[in-house]
């Protein structure tokens, strides 16, 4: 009986002490966030809302995370492909930078960009040969949300390659299929899920990057200023029911994506 009940017990302590963790860290500040937003009226979080460099702010960062994603899913893809399809000298060592992003603080990541594309470099000299420049706009911007979240697709997608069954590319092939047809109608439906909820999770992740994005953005309003630089210099300006206010759209258009990821995995284990 006393074992029961010291078990029962450590299973009850085990559960709060993650329950408060849980709404230390995570819950208390979101609801803490959402309250300081709406905390001097609708009227005031409208307008805040409404704002004409705001709301530039975060159509210019939902169309550039767009943009970063489209190029993880297709990259990550074909990277993922190599590293599970291919064997190859330096593999392993590949596969290990995949999660360097992950690792590397995300201003660091801001800095190589300004050292390999800035204006000094020989990339940056080349392109503003050619007529236009990399860093200090929206192509920077772009190539450091797609430094951040290089990973997602990536580790999303490769389990699911490993547990495709040869035989099943097999069949096709004996029954007269292309290997266009096979990846088509056999591959490509295993990868789908990992694709699409590696490809939310970097859309999400790009939304809210600043580390890199404020060394390599030019933070013009309407051009370079990306939603989380705003929220930055709304609290520089002592303004935080203003920087509240575009955070709750950012929170809670991350909310839709991880429910939409859950849908997709969820659909994805029944079939």
């Amino acid at each position: 009986m006393n074992t029961v009940l010291r078990h029962k017990g450590w299973t009850w302590g085990f559960r709060s002490t993650v329950l408060l963790y849980f709404i230390v860290l995570i819950v208390l500040p979101i609801i803490g966030v959402y309250v300081n937003s709406f905390s001097e009226g609708w009227s005031n979080f409208a307008e805040s809302i409404m704002d004409p460099i705001a709301w530039k702010a975060v159509l210019l960062t939902v169309r550039l995370a767009v943009v970063a994603t489209l190029i993880n899913v297709v990259l990550g893809t074909m990277i993922a492909w190599v590293l599970t399809r291919y064997r190859f000298f330096g593999k392993s060592f590949l596969n290990s930078l995949v999660d360097l992003p992950f690792a590397l603080p995300t201003a660091v990541g801001g800095l190589m960009i300004m050292l390999l594309l800035g204006p000094v470099s020989a990339v940056g000299k080349l392109a503003e040969s050619m007529g236009f420049e990399i860093v200090f706009h929206q192509p920077a911007i772009v190539i450091a949300m797609t430094f951040v979240t290089f990973p997602f697709v990536i580790r999303a997608v490769q389990p699911l390659l490993e547990e495709i069954d040869p035989s099943e590319e097999e069949a096709s092939y004996t029954m007269g299929a292309s290997k266009a047809r096979t990846f088509r109608q056999v591959i490509l439906p295993s990868m789908a899920p990992g694709m699409i909820s590696g490809g939310m999770l970097a859309f999400s992740r790009a939304l809210a990057e600043f580390g890199a994005v404020v060394l390599v953005a030019g933070n013009i309003p309407g051009r370079t200023l990306t939603a989380s630089v705003f929220i930055y210099g709304e609290i520089e300006s002592d303004n935080p029911t203003g920087a509240a206010a575009v955070s709750v759209l950012l929170l809670t258009l991350s909310f839709l994506i991880l429910w939409l990821i859950n849908l997709v995995q969820m659909r994805g284990r029944r079939r």
